[in-house]
């Protein structure tokens, strides 16, 4: 993806209500023609969604971004899963003491090098 494009994705995502094509080329600083083509290039990609949209009798398209696909990664501490995925109790989020552990152990999984996660099954070597 080029500068632009990355660019482009960034404006369309960064506005509620998406961008108007016709005024995303004057936020680039490119050509009308150019942001065409930056457009096509996302709407391939399904990074945008292009809705027609009239102002002042004037046809344009009003560019949304499309929402990616959430990683499964972001839901695990080392090899737990987040605990409100299946919790069914009504609790504060800032007071539940099983999502509490949960950051914890995401927390020192992050600071840990690669490789070394602890699952909390700790074994002594092998006396032979």
């Amino acid at each position: 993806m080029t500068d632009l494009e990355q660019q482009a994705i960034v404006v369309i995502s960064e506005s509620e209500n998406g961008v108007l094509q016709s005024e995303l080329w004057k936020i680039l600083g490119v050509d009308s023609r150019k942001c065409s083509r930056i457009v096509k290039k996302l709407l391939d990609m399904n990074r945008v969604e292009r809705i027609e949209h009239r102002q002042d009798g004037i046809k344009t398209y009003r560019l949304i971004a499309c929402r990616g696909p959430v990683d499964p990664n972001l839901l695990l501490a080392g090899a737990d899963l987040i605990p409100c995925v299946a919790c069914d109790l009504e609790c504060n989020a800032e007071e539940c003491t099983l999502l509490l552990d949960w950051m914890y152990q995401l927390a020192i999984c992050e600071a840990l090098p690669e490789g070394e996660a602890n699952d909390g099954d700790e074994t002594a070597p092998d006396d032979e």
